[in-house]
């Protein structure tokens, strides 16, 4: 049965998207059967794994809510879920896409009955195929991550060394608090991982020290820290994984060594 990692920070430009390929990626070079999850309308995990056209995709994660929503307790009927064509198997990692309807589909499942519940209903047919599966989230506490969240057993936090950053952790871990009491008991943290990071720039260090100051107490906070580096767009725009861009990259290095740090207990 797989493990679920919801990758969320209501903060944009932290890297979330960035993360869940190249955790997938590595956890995937490890032996691990991974699937990545993409909960944005954005869709740039989509596009980042070369559906350049999501749009243009036959089944997309807003075609699964909307059934979801449309077949409430009758979902074994349904056969667009169990056809199962909405993944998209790939070399390293495969892929549940998403498209900018999405933002439409959002505002449908507000008003859905057990609305919290819809990405937690698809988990429950997929994770007996995989070891690792990976919420990919846009940059809100929306209804959809709120969803991820509820679905998952473990939130990983990217966060950029920024003070802006940094302080909005707090709300994301009070939502997290909130979900875990009322919607999903068993979610826990898995840790805040460093992003974006130089250890040139002093407000880099300083800002780590900040959060881990604030949270090192309570919460996981990864020694591993991801740097700053082009080859992370790069690869992106080639729409395959740093590992397959440059493995001898000091980005792809910092990925394996977070990635054996990730599966090491605390």
């Amino acid at each position: 049965m797989a493990k679920i990692i919801t990758i969320a920070n209501q903060k944009g430009g932290v890297g979330k998207t960035t993360l869940a390929l190249n955790l997938g990626a590595s956890l995937a070079k490890k032996g691990k059967k991974v699937c990545l999850i993409d909960c944005d309308p954005q869709a740039n995990m989509t596009m980042g794994l070369g559906y350049i056209q999501p749009d243009e995709l036959p089944v997309t994660m807003p075609d699964i809510v909307q059934e979801i929503i449309n077949i409430g307790a009758n979902d074994n009927k349904s056969e667009l879920l169990n056809n199962r064509e909405y993944i998209l198997e790939g070399k390293e990692v495969d892929l549940i896409p998403s498209s900018i309807k999405l933002a439409t589909i959002e505002s449908h499942l507000s008003s859905a009955i057990s609305r919290e519940n819809v990405l937690k209903k698809l988990i429950q047919r997929i994770q007996d195929d995989y070891d690792y599966i990976l919420f990919d989230t846009k940059p809100s506490l929306s209804i959809m991550t709120i969803n991820a969240l509820v679905a998952a057993d473990e939130v990983l936090v990217p966060v950029q060394p920024q003070f802006f950053s940094a302080k909005g952790l707090e709300l994301l871990f009070e939502t997290i608090e909130n979900i875990k009491g009322e919607l999903n008991p068993k979610l826990k943290i898995a840790g805040v991982l460093v992003t974006m990071y130089s250890d040139r720039i002093n407000i880099h260090k300083e800002i780590v020290k900040v959060i881990e100051e604030a949270f090192k107490e309570h919460l996981r906070i990864f020694d591993t820290k991801i740097p700053v580096s082009i080859k992370a767009t790069e690869s992106q725009t080639l729409s395959i994984s740093v590992f397959e861009h440059d493995p001898s990259s000091k980005l792809a290095e910092s990925y394996e060594l977070f990635t054996s740090e990730f599966l090491r207990e605390k």
